[in-house]
């Protein structure tokens, strides 16, 4: 008898891969793993010692013209532009706004109407005293005649008497003397109540006349401080009060305000010539002089404020601007004197204080080297270097925070 082999028995196990392909599968992710951390090691060392990009300047001596003056640059600060004529115009007297005649950049000459405020109470008043004007000058007539009439009445009196003393007796002389007198009292009475009612007229004519807000100089409107239907007062007040109108200044009188450091202070001078240029137009100079140094200094930030005139009149110029000036240095030195020592200006950004020292970092041959330096106080975002540098250095600015001596970077202009 056969035996018959029971084929329901074999069967193939799908769920578990082969053994060889197991050990297979291990040692190919072992090396995919070790392939990917040399290449990250290798990334990794590439990138540090690759170049750095980095924001560079050229350290240069001071110097150049433009704006209409020529000159070396001594000292250079910032400041903004200001009207030396500016007002906040706002009424005499308090009231609700009932006209505004004028906008922003609306042009103005002086006593134009810029605003009018709600007034017909005081129209009325101004009606009502030159009524009593009126009334007192009538009286003032009348009592005038009644006054002559009295004086001829005494004159003829006193002619009869002159001429007969029994067709007259002394007690109607007197009496005469006596009305004539009276008369010419009730008219300088009277003549004091005009006076008075003249003196009320113009009162209220001027009341009248402080409900008009004029223009106190030529100008022009910069900002509007109220609009119609609101209340305004002669001193700034709580609620829904407004202290002024509308501020206004004289374009003809813009100069720029700066604050000098008082350690460069004694370079500047009345009268000097200065270059000024626009943070909106940085491109275009504008001439400029030293009208005043302001004769006290700021003891909280050490700086000297100094009031520029700019001599070249621009539209283009406006109030608030920000600016930068550079006070020029004569080009030729005065007889006798000593000669101007060379100096070199950089950004503030160059310098850097490490361990109490000034140092600038220079870029020479793609990699930065650590130079210490003798630097004066910031003055217009730049810092004079008296020492430690001869000019032409590239300096690094930005781009990097803690630069290494000898750390290659790639240079790039600000």
């Amino acid at each position: 008898m056969s035996t018959v082999p029971d084929l329901g028995k074999l069967r193939i196990d799908r769920d578990q891969p082969a053994p060889a392909v197991r050990r297979a599968f291990r040692r190919a992710a072992w090396f995919a793993g070790i392939a990917l951390l040399l290449l990250g090691a290798l990334a990794a060392w590439l990138r540090r010692g690759s170049a750095v990009p980095v924001d560079v300047v050229t350290a240069s001596l001071g110097g150049g013209t433009g704006g209409g003056a020529g000159g070396a640059v001594g000292v250079v600060a910032n400041g903004y532009v200001v009207a030396r004529t500016k007002a906040a115009v706002s009424a005499k007297i308090p009231g609700r706004l009932a006209s505004l005649a004028v906008s922003e950049g609306s042009v103005v000459r002086r006593g134009d109407v810029i605003a009018r405020l709600d007034n017909a109470d005081y129209e009325a008043a101004v009606s009502q005293a030159e009524a009593q004007l009126a009334s007192a000058r009538a009286t003032l007539v009348e009592l005038e005649a009644d006054r002559d009439e009295l004086q001829r009445e005494f004159v003829r009196t006193r002619d009869l008497r002159a001429q007969n003393p029994n067709l007259v007796s002394a007690q109607d002389a007197e009496g005469a003397d006596s009305k004539a007198r009276q008369g010419e009292a009730r008219v300088q009475a009277q003549r004091a109540r005009v006076d008075a009612a003249s003196a009320g007229l113009r009162f209220a004519q001027a009341t009248l006349e402080n409900t008009y807000v004029r223009a106190p100089f030529s100008g022009t409107v910069l900002r509007k401080e109220a609009e119609v239907g609101e209340v305004v007062a002669p001193s700034v007040g709580g609620g829904l009060t407004r202290g002024a109108v509308v501020t206004m200044a004289d374009l003809g009188t813009l100069e720029v305000e700066v604050d000098v450091n008082e350690a460069y202070i004694a370079r500047v001078r009345g009268g000097q010539h200065a270059r000024i240029t626009l943070d909106a137009y940085p491109d275009t100079g504008f001439a400029g002089n030293v009208r005043q140094v302001v004769p006290t200094a700021d003891r909280q930030r050490a700086t000297v404020q100094v009031k520029v005139a700019i001599l070249d009149r621009d539209p283009r110029i406006l109030p608030e601007m920000g600016a930068k000036v550079e006070f020029l240095e004569d080009a030729a030195p005065r007889a006798g004197a000593p000669p101007a020592p060379r100096r070199i200006m950089v950004p503030a950004a160059a310098v850097r204080s490490e361990n109490g020292a000034s140092v600038v970092w220079i870029v020479r041959n793609g990699r930065v080297e650590r130079h210490e330096v003798d630097a004066g106080p910031v003055s217009g975002n730049l810092r004079d270097i008296r020492s430690g540098l001869s000019g032409g250095e590239i300096l690094l600015v930005g781009g990097l925070e803690n630069p290494r001596e000898g750390q290659r970077v790639r240079t790039r202009t600000p």
